[in-house]
This record gives C-alpha cells, sequence and structure tokens, in this order.
C-alpha cells in the first residue's frame, strides 16, 4: 500500500497532476485496475488519500 501512496505523490510532483488507476498500476507492477481501485479504496478509507467525485484521476494526498 505504501508503494502506491508513493506512486501518487511522485507522480503529482511530476506532472502536476493525479494518475489514473492503470498508470498507477503500471508503476506498482499490477494489471489488474480493479485491484489497484480497491487499495486506493483503502487508502482513502484510512484518510490517506481523497478525491473528487467518482473518478481516480481527482485524487489527492491527506495531509
Amino acid at each position: 500500500m505504501v508503494g502506491k501512496l508513493r506512486t501518487i505523490r511522485d507522480w503529482i510532483a511530476e506532472t502536476g497532476e493525479s494518475p489514473s488507476v492503470r498508470q498507477i498500476g503500471e508503476r506498482v507492477g499490477l494489471s489488474s485496475t480493479s485491484s489497484v481501485a480497491y487499495q486506493l479504496g483503502r487508502l482513502g478509507a484510512r484518510g490517506l488519500i481523497s478525491r473528487a467525485g467518482h473518478r481516480w484521476r481527482s485524487c489527492c494526498l491527506s495531509t
């Protein structure tokens, strides 16, 4: 889970926008977008990330 959080942070730092579920999966070595989305949901439930609307592309890191 930490790898996904780091991936999101690094992606935002590099591009200025949130990565897509597919882009996160590519960086952490997962081909299943549903697995990535599930784990992003767990990060959200823990208050580590949040998103505007229903798209993970709109996620941001919580402080």
